[in-house]
């Protein structure tokens, strides 16, 4: 018997976990999904579903410990953003003195730099990975200056958030502005859209990456993808080779989202990180594979 218990169940990055956890299911019964999620959610593809309090409230880690042990959970997959630090430095102590489960999650200083988009921009950019032109919210009192200092139209988006939560494409000047330090300012990469998968093995460090193309976005030109299409291997090989860059220069291990744009010139830049499944991972279905072959769990891996 295995046991995965997904936090963050009831998000989209939950849901396509859950969808894939119960397709593994059917070739083999002994698996069992859990979804917890801060709200009560019905989710067919869980075996059972169950609450968290958020992740800053001061009871999560209490809660998350012993849903851990009251389930028996034998894998940990976290997909909400803001708890990933949290639960990497957790990861050796959900344990209750036996021997713990295994937690899906990178190191608790890269989940960390991926938490707040500034520090990723930061640390990009120092390791030399193609990201577009960039600088703190405050750096800019109106619209008008932040069309003037990146010299044609802006991405403003809160520091930290998920998904497509507040971001908002600035291109009049007279534009409603309230822009400060807990939001970044990027140019515009007027581009292809791409969301890569990717794995990187902490075990061996391999590299696997899948291209996905955004067709439609939620906002037109931005915002969450509503479809997307796998691209071949070689058919957006540049996109593929930034998005394993990237994650090699962050130093970040299992499960990666990224969102990656090709600016004016045709060039791919990295627009933001997730460390952790993203939503769209039911069209990369190996790496959740590669996730379980890692864990020793071979039998669900070729299910």
């Amino acid at each position: 018997m295995t046991t995965v218990l997904v936090t963050g169940a009831g998000g989209p990055a939950g849901r396509a976990l859950g969808a894939q956890l119960a397709q593994l299911r059917e070739s083999e019964p002994d698996l069992i999904a859990i979804g917890a999620d801060m709200l009560p959610i019905a989710d067919a593809s869980f075996a059972l579903t169950t609450t968290l309090p958020r992740v800053d409230a001061p009871e999560y880690a209490v809660a998350l410990r012993d849903l851990v042990g009251r389930v028996r959970a034998d894998v940990v997959i976290p997909t909400v953003a803001e708890e990933l630090a949290l639960v990497a430095g957790l990861a050796d102590l959900l344990g209750d003195g036996v021997a713990g489960p295994d937690v899906v999650v990178t190191s608790t200083t890269s989940a960390a730099i991926c938490a707040d988009k500034l520090y990723t921009m930061w640390a990009l950019d120092a390791a030399g990975v193609s990201v577009p032109r960039f600088a703190p919210g405050g750096s800019c009192p109106s619209a008008a200056g932040a069309l003037a200092h990146f010299d044609g139209a802006v991405i403003a988006k809160p520091r930290v958030s998920r998904g497509g939560r507040g971001v908002r494409l600035v291109e009049d000047a007279a534009a409603p502005w309230g822009i400060d330090d807990s939001w970044i300012l990027q140019s515009f990469a007027p581009g292809t859209e791409y969301s890569p998968q990717v794995y990187r093995s902490p075990r061996t460090g391999a590299v696997t990456v899948v291209v996905l193309e955004k067709t439609e976005m939620r906002e037109g030109r931005i915002g969450n993808a509503v479809s997307t299409v796998r691209l071949d291997a070689d058919e957006a090989a540049d996109v593929a080779w930034l998005a394993e860059s990237a994650v090699v220069a962050l130093d970040l291990s299992g499960p990666v989202d990224l969102d990656i744009r090709r600016d004016e010139d045709g060039l791919p830049v990295v627009l933001e990180v997730n460390a952790r499944f993203g939503a769209n991972s039911a069209s990369a279905p190996e790496l959740l594979r590669s996730v379980l072959r890692d864990l020793g769990r071979a039998e669900l891996a070729t299910s």
